[in-house]
C-alpha cells in the first residue's frame, strides 16, 4: 500500500512537470504571439474529500502557467480558478486522479 502511494506520487510529479512545460508553451503562444488573452474565473468541482488534497490541487493549479487558484470551498469541493483563456475542467486539473490515489 505504501509503495503504491509512492508510485502515484512519482507519477503526479512527472505529470505536473509535463503540464507546467505544456502550459508555458501555450501561454507563450497566446500571450506573446497571438496577443489573444480572454481571462475568465471559473468554478472547478473536485472529487477530492480531504482539505490537504484540495490544497495540493489548488497549489498545483497555481504552479501551472496561465492559471491561478483564487479560493477553495472545502465543504462544497469547489476551487475558484482564474485562467488566461477559457479552458475545460480536464485541462485545468489533469493531475487530480493522481492526488486522489496518492492521498485519499
Amino acid at each position: 500500500m505504501f509503495l503504491t502511494k509512492i508510485g502515484y506520487a512519482i507519477i503526479y510529479f512527472i505529470v505536473l512537470i509535463y503540464e507546467i512545460v505544456k502550459s508555458t508553451l501555450s501561454v507563450s503562444y497566446y500571450a506573446v504571439i497571438r496577443r489573444k488573452i480572454d481571462p475568465v474565473v471559473i468554478d472547478v468541482e473536485t472529487v477530492l474529500e480531504r482539505p490537504v488534497s484540495q490544497t495540493i490541487l489548488a497549489n498545483s493549479i497555481s504552479l501551472t502557467p496561465g492559471t491561478l487558484s483564487i479560493d477553495i470551498d472545502s465543504d462544497n469541493k469547489i476551487i475558484k480558478v482564474a485562467t488566461i483563456s477559457p479552458r475545460e475542467k480536464e485541462d485545468i486539473i489533469p493531475f487530480e486522479p493522481y492526488i486522489k490515489k496518492m492521498l485519499e
